[in-house]
């Protein structure tokens, strides 16, 4: 949890009065917007107004008194933080396991600037190797896409909650986890293959997005920009 607080901890030297904010989701995320809120607090920072990537996102900055809008009333913001489950040496990201990966990454695209923050075991030399591909599915047909999926070169199946029931987006839609055994070897030619499969809403590749990476270790703060 240090190394999240670390990288939560600085990214907040880009943050300005008068900002509008993206706030991703996920638990180095929750850290940023909590020590946000407490700059909100002692006046180190003024007039923010933030942009959810979820429901539980929501929660927490109504929760700490930070002030929300929309993109509807701000198409461009100044800053968009995330986290990423995995962030490969080009700034190219797998995210979505915490199951926000569609509005993610309708938020991150609105933003001048975005920042992901990472400890150092979300670095990999190849996206995939680590952890599954969540792919946001549907609910009609889900078994079709699944078994689609499998055709890919990676085990899919629908992801489930402990009772057996589908997982369920705030979009309200289902979630597919794919394991590629050996990492993507192409996951430009995978991002556009899922593209544009109909069924298939989002898929949890963030490439070319990311402007800087903020990696936290245990010896001290890298960060990555994009050139």
């Amino acid at each position: 949890m240090n190394l999240k607080y670390q990288a939560a901890q600085a990214a907040l030297k880009y943050l300005c009065s008068g900002m509008v904010i993206g706030l991703g989701s996920g638990s180095t995320t929750a850290i940023f917007i909590q020590l946000l809120a407490e700059r909100l607090r002692v006046g180190v920072l003024r007039d923010i107004q933030g942009v959810s990537t979820s429901e539980s996102t929501t929660a927490l900055a109504q929760s700490l008194g930070i002030p929300l809008t929309t993109l509807d009333e701000h198409c461009t913001l100044d800053v968009h933080v995330d986290g990423a489950d995995e962030v490969d040496s080009d700034l190219n990201l797998i995210k979505g396991l915490g199951r926000a990966l569609l509005r993610e990454k309708i938020v991150a695209i609105h933003a001048k600037q975005f920042i992901v923050i990472v400890d150092e075991t979300k670095v990999v030399r190849r996206l995939g190797s680590r952890v599954p591909l969540p792919v946001e599915i549907v609910p009609f047909a889900t078994l079709a896409q699944v078994r689609w999926l499998n055709t890919l070169g990676c085990r899919a199946e629908l992801w489930l909650e402990p009772d057996g029931s589908p997982a369920v987006t705030d979009n309200g839609n289902y979630l597919a986890r794919c394991w590629f055994p050996e990492g993507l070897e192409d996951a430009y030619h995978l991002a556009q293959v899922l593209s544009e499969r109909p069924g298939i809403v989002e898929h949890g590749l963030f490439l070319d997005m990311a402007h800087r990476v903020i990696v936290s270790g245990h010896e001290g703060i890298l960060e990555m920009e994009r050139k």
